[in-house]
């Protein structure tokens, strides 16, 4: 998968989670019912995958 350039010129990775960036936090939060604590150490045990933390939280697609 390539990554793309968005106008601003930066590529972005949306297959990981920034743990240091609260709105990602908290898009992830909201996303899954979960609070913005079970996010983080979800991403401290689970690691940045996207889809890692949001099974270990219980919320995105691969959950359900």
């Amino acid at each position: 998968m390539e990554k793309k350039k968005t106008s601003r010129g930066i590529s972005q990775d949306r297959t990981k989670v920034a743990g240091k960036q609260d709105y990602e936090v908290q898009y992830e939060s909201k996303k899954s019912g979960s609070s913005a604590d079970q996010v983080k150490k979800a991403i401290q045990s689970e690691g940045n995958s996207r889809k890692k933390v949001e099974k270990k939280v219980g919320g995105g697609k691969s959950g359900k």
